[in-house]
């Protein structure tokens, strides 16, 4: 048995930590009963947000989002070059009039990207960038921040919150410094060692928020045993968990052994709501904003007709979190000459730089996950933005054409998941949905279609960390830094 679960043995209650890209929550297990923690006011979930403002004070979750609405949102973003410092323009030496000259100076200027009105940076999703290491710094005001700086908030504020929790159910808060910690099958990125790069980050975020003693477990995996905890007497023995969340796509199949279970198979990719929201700003909004549109201008002996160089803008409209780096002169000035051509494409190009210019690429995003989400439960929803001129009414089958080629990386998970536990559709005797992007009724068609009267839905928000909380009570839990759960 290793030290890890000698140490787990001797816990009075289990903890679990459930970082999400999007979300975060955590549960406490006292051997009988799981304790959902609150994370915010009114809900046990909280967004994975973090907001530094220009005295570098922080917030975490709801607030976080809150206080980078009011600071930033409709504010105009004014660029200025940094001064990188001052170069000689003349020596000073005695000139050709017996004269010495001035020795004049001038500020040296870099690229045009300094915010000098921004009053606050919003940072969440972080979770995608942990196996990347060429991502390991951010600049916030100038300073750079690791990666761990920005999650450590977030889990210091649930450190407080389970020792909150603790003390009203009469356990000792003193050996709150435990948990079991939740992670994706694989972490987002293309480096090699992306599982060992990202777990070694939390892992240090961790320590500093206090949990010292750690273990870490598979998401999909901590799903699966939730359910089996709250449903110990189902005759189901070839379980098949499905975990879509934000950032990822994350499946197990377990064999139930009597009250005990194994691991057959894990699998997972980087697929997340995020990137369906990245989607669905592409397909719908990308035309509104000008792409596809052509551009007349004068040359140095000719007219010239091109398409609007719209590729340029993409990136950065596709992740708002550094969208606001579009207003500098060599993306603003583009758009300034198509305006002013007063076509009716000439509106489209308005709208764009006025997303730019007032900083509402996260309203956007927001709208997009509203829209989402409103087709979960409706054929029919509205995309609206009246800060933009913006009011689409959106089908459920269109959304569905939208994200049609993610539908399809879905179900070719489902077959590799399967491949790797080498069954088939019959074998598999219960199927548990969770995460968010589960309740998505394309993805839960599939999953019916696949597997008829065999899918579930369970606790799409609460699921891990629940089954972290009984992983780490049960001693189940992988040291820090193990490359595979069990």
């Amino acid at each position: 048995m290793s030290d890890s679960n000698q140490q787990s043995e001797s816990l009075k209650v289990g903890i679990g930590v459930d970082f999400g890209t999007s979300n975060s929550a955590a549960a406490v297990f006292d051997g009988d009963r799981v304790h959902l923690v609150p994370l915010e006011a009114n809900a046990m979930v909280m967004p994975s947000a973090t907001y530094i403002d220009r005295e570098f004070q922080i917030v975490t979750g709801q607030q976080a989002i809150e206080d980078y609405i009011n600071s930033n949102m409709g504010r105009t973003v004014e660029l200025s070059a940094e001064v990188l410092g001052e170069g000689r323009t003349s020596t000073g030496q005695i000139g050709d009039a017996g004269l010495p000259e001035e020795a004049s100076t001038e500020r040296l200027y870099g690229q045009s990207f300094v915010d000098g009105g921004q009053r606050g940076r919003l940072f969440r999703g972080i979770k995608r960038l942990l196996g990347d290491s060429a991502s390991q710094r951010l600049m916030v005001f100038a300073r750079p921040f690791r990666l761990v700086a920005l999650i450590t908030p977030i889990l210091l504020r649930i450190n407080h919150q389970v020792k909150t929790l603790l003390s009203q159910h009469g356990f000792s808060t003193e050996t709150a410094d435990h948990a079991c910690l939740g992670h994706p099958v694989d972490f987002e990125g293309s480096n090699p060692s992306r599982n060992a790069t990202a777990l070694q980050l939390l892992s240090e975020a961790y320590g500093y928020a206090e949990f010292q003693v750690q273990s870490f477990y598979a998401e999909p995996i901590a799903a699966a045993l939730s359910y089996l905890h709250e449903h110990p007497a189902a005759s189901e023995q070839t379980l098949l968990a499905v975990d879509f969340g934000g950032g990822t796509l994350d499946l197990c199949v377990l064999q139930r052994h009597g009250t005990d279970f194994s691991v057959v198979a894990t699998h997972g990719i980087g697929l997340g709501g995020d990137h369906l929201d990245q989607i669905l700003f592409r397909e719908l909004l990308f035309p509104m904003f000008g792409k596809g549109e052509r551009w007349r201008r004068s040359g140095e002996d000719r007219e010239i007709e091109t398409l609007f160089p719209f590729e340029q803008y993409e990136e950065l409209l596709l992740n708002w979190a550094v969208s606001y780096m579009l207003n500098q002169n060599q993306y603003t000035s583009p758009l300034l000459q198509r305006m002013a051509v007063g076509d009716e494409a000439s509106l489209k190009f308005r709208r764009l730089y006025d997303l730019i210019k007032n900083n509402y690429s996260y309203l956007v995003f927001q709208a997009i996950k509203e829209l989402k989400a409103a087709l979960s439960s409706e054929d029919h929803a509205k995309l609206d933005l009246p800060e933009l001129d913006i009011e689409l009414t959106v089908s459920r089958s269109e959304f569905e054409s939208i994200i049609a080629t993610a539908l399809d990386q879905f179900q070719e998970t489902i077959e590799t998941m399967l491949a790797k536990a080498r069954m088939r559709d019959v074998d598999i005797e219960l199927v548990i949905r969770t995460g968010g992007s589960s309740l998505i009724p394309a993805v839960k068609r599939i999953l019916e279609d696949r597997f008829p009267g065999k899918v579930i839905e369970h606790d799409p928000f609460t699921s891990v960390a629940a089954g972290l909380a009984i992983a780490e009570y049960r001693g189940l839990g992988n040291p820090p830094l193990s490359d595979e759960a069990p």
